[in-house]
């Protein structure tokens, strides 16, 4: 499987942007798809993710921010980030894996892609 993230770049904050990202190949399982994002100095984390029943997770800090959704005809993830601050700087990944929502902080994402930088000026 493999995963390319489109849709990073330079914006203001308060600002918005719209992530990307396709998925391709085949003989593979897909349940959930999630964003993650690492900043310089920090840790990994997840931002969002997505079942294949359309049930949703987000982390506390982006919730009412960014909105996921996926189009399974189309085998893409989107990620809406609105109202973007510069604490929201960081590389942004897609991933994606066999395990559902629920059980992903444990399974984790089996699929990864190369991310896209998104920078939020102050």
């Amino acid at each position: 499987v493999q995963l390319v993230e489109s849709g990073g770049g330079l914006v203001q904050a308060g600002g918005s942007l719209r992530l990307s990202c396709a998925a391709s190949g085949s003989g593979f399982s897909i349940n959930a798809m999630g964003w993650y994002r690492q900043a310089p100095g920090k840790e990994r984390e997840l931002v969002a993710a997505i079942g294949s029943g359309a049930n949703t997770y987000y982390a506390d800090s982006m919730k009412g921010r960014f909105t996921i959704s996926r189009d399974n005809a189309k085998n893409t993830l989107y990620l809406q980030m609105n109202s973007l601050k510069p604490e929201d700087t960081a590389m942004y990944y897609c991933a994606a894996g066999s395990a559902s929502v629920t059980t992903l902080h444990y399974y984790g994402m089996d699929y990864w892609g190369n991310g896209t930088l998104v920078t939020v000026s102050s």
